[in-house]
């Protein structure tokens, strides 16, 4: 390495330090006051978490409670909705009749349309408490009714 490549690379070096020196550290961050937060529920998901949406979106986060032996009736979102099962067992039905039992704990992510159709059952003896974040384009419903598929029939 030659004389220029040296001094060349010194100044890169003294320059990349006094660019570290200068950067605040998180000493300096300033504090938060004045807020609190209260966790309501938290799930695991049972894979990959994908959330997306286009356009201006309402995010509505709701409390659902369904009592022993009650269901949600057959229904589908025009936008993705996140939910996590604060107590009780879900049994979900969906459009194909295909089952899918979620436990206290646990979340999950609805995918959105009408292909989607879909219904929330809670078979158990205690009420089943449910928190969702819904991801709805604006001035969507927070479901739309459907009618059961032909295999909920049989």
């Amino acid at each position: 390495m030659g004389f220029k490549d040296r001094t060349r690379t010194a100044m890169v070096l003294a320059g990349c330090l006094a660019a570290l020196a200068t950067v605040p550290s998180a000493a300096n961050a300033t504090p938060g006051s004045g807020v609190s937060g209260t966790i309501l529920a938290q799930g695991v998901s049972e894979g990959t978490l994908k959330l997306k949406a286009r356009g201006k979106t309402d995010v509505v986060v709701r409390t659902i409670t369904i009592a022993p032996g009650g269901s949600t009736g057959w229904h589908s979102h025009a936008g993705q909705v996140l939910a996590v099962v604060k107590s009780g067992t879900l049994t979900r039905t969906l459009d194909d009749c295909s089952v899918e039992v979620t436990t206290a704990g646990k979340a999950f992510v609805e995918p959105s349309g009408p292909r989607h159709r879909h219904i929330g059952s809670n078979l158990g003896s205690e009420p089943l408490v449910l928190y969702v974040t819904y991801l709805l384009p604006q001035g969507s419903p927070l479901s739309n009714d459907a009618d059961a598929p032909p295999c909920a029939g049989k």
